[in-house]
C-alpha cells in the first residue's frame, strides 16, 4: 500500500520508512525541509514538503494515501511551555488525520508512549495517562483509537522511554547528552526506577505489522527491555565517557524532571503473541557501548 508517514526522517522514522520499503509498500514522507526531503528520497520515499502545524498539507497526504503512519513529534522539552505548544500542534495535527480518513477503513497508526502503572509493569490493556506534562498525548491518542467506531482502522504503537540505535536515541540519549554538558553522569533519585527500551529497527518492525494487521481500536507495546534500571543506564554512558555516575536533582531534566524519576516498566507479551512480533536487535545497554567519547 501507499503509505503517508509523518516524522519519516527522525530516528524512529527512517527505520520505519525503510521497514515499509522492504517490504512492498511505497512511502509519501512529510517533509518540513529541504534537507529532510532529500533524506526522504535518498530513502526510496516521495517527499511532500510541509510541517506537522501545515493542515492542508496533512489532508492532502491522506488524500493520496492507503494508510498512514504518524510519528513527528517536536521533541522540544526545553521549558512546559515549549512542551505544552508541542503536545497541541501532535493533537491538531492528529485530529486533522483522523478526520480525512473517517468512513475509508483505512489503517492510521500513531505512536504513544508506554503508560505507567504504580507497582507492576504496564500492558497493553491499560489505559494512557491523561494528565501531567504529556498527558494531552494520551488524549489525543484516545481520541484517534475512538475513530474505529467510525469507520477508521486505528491503532496505536505504544514506544518505551528510550527507542534507541547505535547508542543514541530516547530517554538514555538525553542522559548522555545532559552527561557530555554537565561533566557528569546523573540519574534521578537512587536510580532504581526502571525504564524500557527497544531498538528503531524492532520497533519498525511493529509499526508496518500494526499497519498492516492490527484491528481497529486495539493498542500495541514495542518493548523490548521491560525495565533497565537507570542508574545501570548511567553507568554505562559514564564509562564510555568517562565521567563520574551520581544522583543529581530532578529538576537537571527541566519539565521531564516527575516523568524520569518514576519507575515504569512495560510488558509487551501480548503484542508478541498476538501480532508475532519478535525483537532481533541489541538491548539497550549493549546499545549504550557505541557511545563515544
Amino acid at each position: 500500500m501507499r503509505v503517508f508517514v509523518t516524522g519519516g526522517t527522525g530516528l524512529i522514522g527512517s527505520a520505519v520508512v525503510a521497514e515499509l520499503l522492504g517490504n512492498d509498500h511505497t512511502v509519501l514522507a512529510l517533509a518540513r525541509s529541504d534537507a529532510s526531503a532529500m533524506a526522504a528520497e535518498a530513502a526510496g520515499a516521495k517527499p511532500l514538503r510541509g510541517a506537522l502545524a501545515d493542515l492542508d498539507v496533512l489532508r492532502a497526504g491522506v488524500a493520496q494515501a492507503d494508510g498512514v503512519i504518524h510519528l513527528a513529534f517536536s521533541n522540544d522539552f526545553s521549558s512546559p511551555d515549549a512542551l505544552a505548544k508541542a503536545v497541541a500542534e501532535e493533537s491538531a495535527a492528529l485530529a486533522t488525520l483522523g478526520e480525512e480518513l473517517v468512513g475509508s477503513d483505512r489503517p492510521f497508526v500513531t505512536v504513544s508512549g508506554t503508560p505507567y502503572v504504580p507497582g507492576r509493569a504496564s500492558t497493553e490493556a491499560d489505559p494512557l495517562l491523561t494528565d501531567g506534562p504529556v498527558g494531552g498525548r494520551g488524549r489525543a491518542v484516545t481520541a484517534v483509537l475512538g475513530l474505529a467506531s467510525r469507520g477508521v482502522r486505528s491503532t496505536a504503537v505504544r514506544l518505551p522511554r528510550t527507542v534507541h540505535n547505535q547508542g543514541t536515541g530516547g530517554f538514555a540519549g538525553m542522559l548522555t547528552g545532559i552527561a557530555r554538558q554537565t561533566g557528569v553522569s546523573g540519574y534521578p533519585g537512587d536510580g532504581a526506577q526502571r525504564w524500557p527500551a527497544v531498538h528503531a529497527l524492532d520497533a519498525a518492525v511493529l509499526f508496518r505489522l500494526a499497519l498492516e494487521q492490527a484491528p481497529a481500536g486495539t493498542s500495541w507495546h514495542a518493548v523490548a527491555d521491560e525495565g533497565d534500571k537507570v542508574c545501570d543506564i548511567a553507568a554505562v554512558i559514564g564509562r564510555r565517557l568517562g565521567l563520574p555516575v551520581e544522583s543529581v536533582p530532578s529538576e537537571t531534566y527541566g519539565p521531564l524532571g516527575p516523568v524520569f524519576a518514576n519507575d515504569q516498566p512495560s510488558s509487551s507479551t501480548h503484542t508478541r503473541q498476538a501480532l508475532g512480533w519478535e525483537p532481533k536487535h541489541p538491548h539497550l545497554l549493549e546499545d549504550l557501548e557505541n557511545i563515544q567519547p
